[in-house]
């Protein structure tokens, strides 16, 4: 930074679970020595609530998904000079954009009034609306991504890029492969480390929380899990879940569901 003035950092929640919010809390002393170095203006879940203006760093977590949502993102990005998006929600719409895949209308079947409910047709990523300088996957991210995101971005590096997959983190962590050992169904093979490999580490398979990796090879994956036994729509809910949006998860499942797929 060139200014004397300490850097103005917010952090806005728009649909969301505040899972990512949390584990920004979770850095703890961390986060009292970061409070020392920037200006915390705008963070509803610690505390600060003062106004979207003059920021440094933005960090936007949830879905694009009100009216409401569409407006403050468009405000804070004017008001941004960077602005990162935190978590699945916020880059590929999260699990409230599963609602984009169902032809029916779930607002009435969970609303008695759902006229009075202004949610938008979708739930969509903060890129789907405005321009985004970085984006932090995970459900939630952790607190070491924050806080490289913060340090990388105000010194004027880039944040280094996780490009290990899940299976090279249960490697370097002696983790048995779930998939192999066990038959599990497992999205490590195509999916961002950045987790430590937490499900597999208690023999659950991955749930693709940190997203696509580098060019995934969804459908040989996907052909696997069909050799051990899952039906279509069971293959097809696996890469339709936490990223449901993220294209190569989308498109791969929707070549697995009854409507799209081919007999």
């Amino acid at each position: 930074m060139t200014t004397s003035r300490k850097p103005r950092i917010a952090v806005v929640k728009l649909a969301s679970c505040d899972g990512c919010q949390l584990a920004f809390l979770g850095l703890g002393e961390k986060l009292l020595e970061l409070a020392s170095q920037v200006e915390i203006v705008h963070f509803a879940e610690a505390g600060p609530l003062g106004a979207l203006t003059d920021l440094d760093i933005t960090f936007i977590e949830g879905s694009v998904s009100t009216r409401e949502d569409q407006d403050t993102v468009h405000s804070v990005r004017r008001q941004s000079r960077f602005l990162v998006t935190i978590g699945a929600c916020a880059t590929s719409g999260g699990i409230q954009a599963l609602r984009n895949l169902s032809a029916g209308n779930l607002l009435s079947s969970v609303y008695p009034s759902p006229e009075y409910v202004d949610f938008l047709a979708h739930s969509t990523p903060v890129s789907s609306e405005v321009g985004v300088d970085l984006e932090l996957w995970g459900c939630p991210v952790n607190g070491t991504q924050i806080l490289t995101a913060i340090a990388s971005l105000l010194f004027g590096a880039a944040p280094a890029a996780e490009r290990d997959k899940v299976c090279l983190e249960c490697k370097r962590r002696q983790i048995p492969c779930v998939m192999v050992a066990k038959g599990i169904p497992c999205l490590g093979p195509v999916t961002l480390t950045g987790c430590g490999a937490l499900c597999p580490s208690f023999d659950r398979g991955c749930y693709g929380c940190y997203g696509p990796s580098e060019n995934p090879e969804t459908p040989s994956l996907a052909r696997r899990f069909a050799g051990l036994g899952l039906l279509p729509d069971d293959i097809a809910r696996r890469f339709l879940f936490v990223n449901s949006q993220a294209p190569a998860f989308l498109a791969e499942g929707r070549r697995w569901t009854k409507e799209d797929r081919h007999e």
